[in-house]
Parts: C-alpha cells; sequence; structure tokens
C-alpha cells in the first residue's frame, strides 16, 4: 500500500506490495521484531513518518541534485557580497546559514532557499495563503494516520503471535531492524539513487499525451499536484490590463516609429542558404560570454569557438533568461520567457501547452530527437521534450556505465561522439531532422578529463570548447554538412569573473552562433536580444508562421523593438540601447539604473513583460 502509492508506475508498486505482505504475513520472526519494536506504538509512527515525510518531500527538491545545485540563498543576501558561505550570519539578516556548502552555488542565483522553504512548509517565508497550507497539511496527518491503521490492521492476521512481551534485546533488534527498513524506503520513495528525484514525468514515454496520462499514477500525481497550487495569473499586477495590453503589444509588435517611410526593408535579410535545412541545435552548459574572446570575453579560453565564430553567424549582444538550466531550454526551444519563481518545466500540465520549434517542424515533416549525456528526468526533463514535439531522447542511460565518469554522467567527448556517429549514419536524401544536444562537463563540479588551465570552471568550458572543434571538423567532411545549420547558444551564463553582481547584465550575457553548410556568410549582429528570440528567427528564416510564439522576436526584423530581458529570483533585469536597469520585486527596489535617464521607461517595459509572462502561465 505505502509503496504504491509512492511509486509512479503500478505494477512496480504491485510488486513491492506482495512482497511485504510476504513479510509482514508469513515471516513469525519479522513479526516478532515488529511488535517488539511497536510494543509502544512507536515502530509503528515511525514508518508512517517516513512514508509521509518522503511523500511530502519528494518533488520538493525537483530538479535539484542537492542543496548546492539549489542555490540556497535567501532572497535579501546582498548580491555583491564576495563571500555568502559564512555560517555566523543568521538567516534574518539575509545570508546563508549554512557553512561548507560548495562555491557553485553563487551560480544559481538565490532562487533556491525560498523555493524550498516554500514547499517545506516555512509559509511565513513564503506568501502561500495559510489556509491552503493547513489543508495540504490535514491531507499528509490523515495519510500518516490511514499507513497507521493498516499496519495496524495486517499485523493482527499474522499466524504467530508473542504470549510473552519481548525482551529488551529483542526490543533493541527490532528497533534497528525497523529504522534500517524505514531508511531504505526512502530509496522508492525519492525515486531512486540518481540525480535527479521521483517526479510525473519519468513515466513520459511518448509524444502521445493520452498515453503518458496514462502511465501516471494518480495517488502520486495528486499529491504531488497539492504543493504546486499557485495563482500564478494574480502575481505581478504591476498595471490595469488594458494599459498592459497596450504597453506589451509595442514591445512584440512592429513599430511605424522604427521603420518611417521607405526605411521598411523590402526583402528580409537571408541567413541560410535553404528553407528546408536540418537544424542541430547545441545547448552548451553554463556558457558565459565573459569567458569567449569572439564576443568580449577573456581570451585563450576558447580557440575553437573563436575560430568558428568567423565562418559563420556570430550574434554578440544575446542575453540569457534565467540561470538555470531547466528555464533555459524552455526560452530556447519554446521561445517563453523564465519566470523568476518557479519554472513552468516542474508542471507537466502547463509546459505540454507551448508552442515549440520542434513542434513546428514537426508540421513540416521534420524529425525531432533530444541527445543529453545526464539524467533525463532532472527536472520533469523526459516529459518536457516529449510534450515539445521530441520522438526519440538519448540520456546516460543509454551510455554504458564506463562513459558515465562524471557526477552528472557522460562527459561531452563521449557525446559529441555520439552524435557524429548518429549524423553519420543518416542518409542524406531522407527526412529532414532537428537534433538537440544539451552539453554538460561545465556544470559543476567541473570534473574533466582534461588540465590545461588551473580555474576549474575556465578548465572545463575549454574541454567542452576542444570537443567543439573537433564535432565540427570531423562533421564539416560529412555530405549532411552541405544542408545543416548548427546553432550553438548557452543554456544560462555563470558568474565569472567571480566578483561581479549575481544580478547584473554580465552575469546574463551568452554567445550564440549560427554555423554550417546552409550559412549564406560569415556575418556579425549586434543587436541585443533575447535566447527566446531564436525560435522566431529560425522559424521565419525558414517562412513558417511564428503567432505561436508571444514572447519571441525575430532579431533580423529591424521594424520590431530590440531589447534584452532576464530574471533572477524575483527580480528582473531590462537592457536596450538607452541602458539598463534592474529591479528587485521583493525588496520593491532598483538596484541598477545605468544611466538614470530612461530607467522609469526601462522599468515599466520590464514589468509589463513580467506581468504578461504570469497572466500566460496562471492561464495555461
Amino acid at each position: 500500500m505505502i509503496t504504491s502509492q509512492i511509486r509512479l508506475s503500478r505494477s512496480y508498486g504491485k510488486s513491492y506490495i506482495r512482497n511485504e505482505k510476504k513479510i509482514i504475513i508469513h515471516t513469525n520472526r519479522f513479526y516478532r521484531m515488529a511488535t517488539g519494536f511497536c510494543y509502544s506504538k512507536t515502530g509503528i509512527y515511525v514508518l508512517s513518518a517516513c512514508v509521509v515525510r518522503g511523500l511530502y518531500l519528494h518533488g520538493l527538491p525537483t530538479g535539484y541534485a542537492s542543496w548546492a545545485e539549489a542555490g540556497l540563498y535567501d532572497s535579501g543576501i546582498p548580491y555583491g557580497h564576495p563571500s555568502p558561505i559564512d555560517s555566523s550570519i543568521s538567516l534574518a539578516s539575509g545570508r546563508l546559514v549554512e557553512e561548507g556548502i560548495e562555491r557553485v552555488l553563487l551560480d544559481h542565483g538565490n532562487s533556491g532557499i525560498c523555493d524550498l522553504l516554500r514547499r517545506c512548509g516555512f509559509i511565513q517565508l513564503l506568501g502561500i495563503q495559510v489556509g491552503r497550507y493547513f489543508i495540504q497539511l490535514l491531507v499528509f496527518v490523515a495519510y500518516a494516520l490511514g499507513i497507521y491503521a493498516w499496519f495496524t490492521f495486517i499485523l493482527r492476521f499474522a499466524p504467530v503471535k508473542p504470549s510473552f512481551p519481548p525482551t529488551g534485546l529483542e526490543q533493541l533488534g527490532s528497533t534497528f531492524a525497523i529504522l534500517l527498513a524505514g531508511g531504505i524506503l526512502f530509496i522508492p520513495i525519492r525515486g531512486g539513487v540518481t540525480t535527479s528525484t521521483a517526479n510525473v514525468g519519468m513515466v513520459y514515454f511518448s509524444q502521445n499525451q493520452f498515453l503518458n496520462h496514462s502511465a501516471i499514477n494518480p495517488c502520486f500525481s495528486l499529491i504531488a499536484s497539492l504543493s504546486k497550487q499557485q495563482d500564478f495569473a494574480s502575481q505581478f499586477d504591476f498595471y490595469p490590463e488594458e494599459k498592459r495590453k497596450a504597453l506589451f503589444d509595442t514591445l512584440i509588435q512592429a513599430q511605424d516609429s522604427l521603420c518611417p517611410g521607405d526605411s521598411i526593408p523590402t526583402e528580409p535579410v537571408k541567413l541560410l542558404t535553404t528553407t528546408r535545412p536540418n537544424i542541430l541545435i547545441i545547448i552548451m552548459e553554463s556558457f558565459t560570454a565573459n569567458a569567449i574572446e569572439a564576443v568580449g570575453g577573456e581570451p585563450g579560453i576558447t580557440p575553437n569557438l573563436n575560430r568558428l565564430s568567423k565562418e559563420g553567424v556570430l550574434f554578440t549582444n544575446l542575453y540569457a533568461n534565467s540561470f538555470r538550466t531547466d528555464r533555459g531550454l524552455v526560452s530556447v526551444l519554446n521561445g517563453y520567457l523564465a519566470q523568476p519563481t518557479t519554472s513552468i518545466m516542474k508542471y507537466p500540465v502547463k509546459s505540454q501547452t507551448l508552442p515549440s520549434i520542434a513542434k513546428s517542424l514537426n508540421k513540416e515533416g521534420y524529425t525531432a530527437d533530444m541527445l543529453y549525456g545526464g539524467d533525463i528526468n532532472f527536472t520533469n526533463m523526459q516529459s518536457y521534450f516529449y510534450s515539445s514535439g521530441y520522438s526519440k531522447i538519448t540520456a546516460d542511460r543509454d551510455f554504458p556505465l564506463s562513459s558515465r565518469l562524471s557526477k552528472w554522467g557522460a562527459n561531452d567527448d563521449i557525446t559529441f561522439s555520439h552524435l557524429y556517429e548518429d549524423i553519420k549514419q543518416r542518409p542524406v536524401d531522407g527526412k529532414p531532422w532537428l537534433s538537440t544536444f544539451l552539453t554538460l562537463s561545465s556544470h559543476e563540479p567541473f570534473e574533466v578529463p582534461f588540465h590545461h588551465l588551473e580555474h576549474p570552471y575556465l578548465n572545463s568550458v575549454a574541454f567542452t570548447d576542444s570537443c567543439i572543434g573537433n564535432f565540427i571538423d570531423t562533421f564539416k567532411e560529412l555530405p549532411a554538412w552541405k544542408n545543416t545549420v548548427v546553432i550553438f547558444v548557452s543554456d544560462h551564463g555563470y558568474r565569472y569573473p567571480e566578483n561581479m553582481q549575481e544580478y547584473g547584465p554580465l552575469r546574463f550575457h551568452i554567445p550564440m552562433l549560427w554555423l554550417g553548410g546552409a550559412i549564406a556568410e560569415p556575418k556579425v549582429i549586434d543587436t541585443y536580444a533575447n535566447q527566446t528570440d531564436l525560435a522566431a528567427t529560425l522559424l521565419n528564416q525558414m517562412g513558417l508562421p511564428t503567432d505561436e510564439f508571444s514572447f519571441s522576436k525575430d532579431i533580423l526584423n529591424p521594424c520590431v523593438p530590440h531589447y534584452a530581458f532576464y530574471t533572477f529570483n524575483n527580480g528582473f533585469g531590462f537592457i536596450d540601447e538607452s541602458g539598463v536597469s534592474v529591479y528587485d520585486n521583493e525588496g520593491n527596489k532598483i538596484l541598477v539604473e545605468e544611466p538614470e535617464s530612461g530607467n522609469e521607461t526601462r522599468l515599466e517595459k520590464g514589468k509589463v513583460l513580467l506581468q504578461t509572462l504570469y497572466d500566460d502561465l496562471g492561464n495555461r
């Protein structure tokens, strides 16, 4: 009963039920141990607490493999503080509580602690309705009582009952055994021993949503959804609806003021030699522009990208929408803005309604596949990719154990080799394809088989860069190169150098490079843009409609406003030709205004984008 409630697969759960019944009902020794431990009913309560706590915690750090990965910051931390790892400073002062958290914490912003404390029930830091919290609490209490009643009931039917109370030694031994068994229960409760915790997306296996929904354990889904009841549409209501809509239209639609009279281009800028190329999108983990010389970063780190940037279309003023992979993927592949207080990827019922590049290309006869050397169940990624139109997913489970040598899975040299062999086997005259590849090695703890630079992050970036160079050089020799466009773009930036502000624009500046035989000619584009703009820009190059992508703009269209918008924990930044403005929603204060002139207009635009985003999120 317990296990079937916490497993995603009913059949898997049933096997656990049978095993537990055999142990409890048919094993006299276990009964004696159990009754010894439960002489004062403590054992049942311990087991109940373990299961309920596991159910309550499962998925809380969804997408987080560790506290450090979650980014344990309080929202009040001074963003420019050079060393937040200080146990002598209290949480109330807005700084980190626990000493010894990995330095990588800095790279994930300050959203983690609010998010985790929110879902662990610390409602005073959260702003969730108190009534809803107590309703959830009552559900878990009722569940615990049900487990207690179940164990009490089945123990009555055991074939052998002790005629005398157990001895102290027997109680001690049985106590240890039950505690051990309770601890082992945390493995199925958590969903395994991999970096990802149990989530609804683990059972997704098809592009057919009916089949995916049929595979979901309804009890698991119900309890998981109880902790995700938020009214997003009511958040960030800065302006009345009429004003919001009018302002948003000026940010996303073509404006006569930008193309007066004869300045409207008669022919759109063409970057490609064909409207139906094969497309390879390589999303580079944690690649910041500050480490890439071609876009103004530190020299000597990425010689291959620097070299290749002269052969393709280089976008020098692109900005990530957020600071985490799950949000960056949605920005790149769905043209959907990242949220500062949540991630739509954690809500399969919402993420499956998003438009995507893959869905648009599927309508044109493309096949879409995804490659990632890590755990594809991380942060509901599997359900997200299937829902976004990908028919094939290759992940760590498809590589031998000897190839998964890093904390996260297979390193980039392994996955780039796999990608090359896969493309090599594809027929040149077959159906056009879209392949998406998320790299892995430049993620903390930066353990790579490459030791050329002293700084661990820069060394990992240099390693991935070497893999990129080798892959492109060999790919050029394949017939498929001629009709392929390869798009390199980051999922998010990285806090390098370490003394930069966590909320500053340099933290979010990332590269984007288009390469391949399908590129018409090398070009450098300095227009301000977002990750979200990739969708509209690429699809317009292919002559495909982009109306579904509400937040995506064609970077090459001079008649639409060009700007960059990014989010951090409950805050946002807005960048255009007039300057930079950064705003903290929680503190209701301006963090950056450079220059001061035009700041009010920039903040108004950022607030409109944020309000429109949450209205859209709440209505999905």
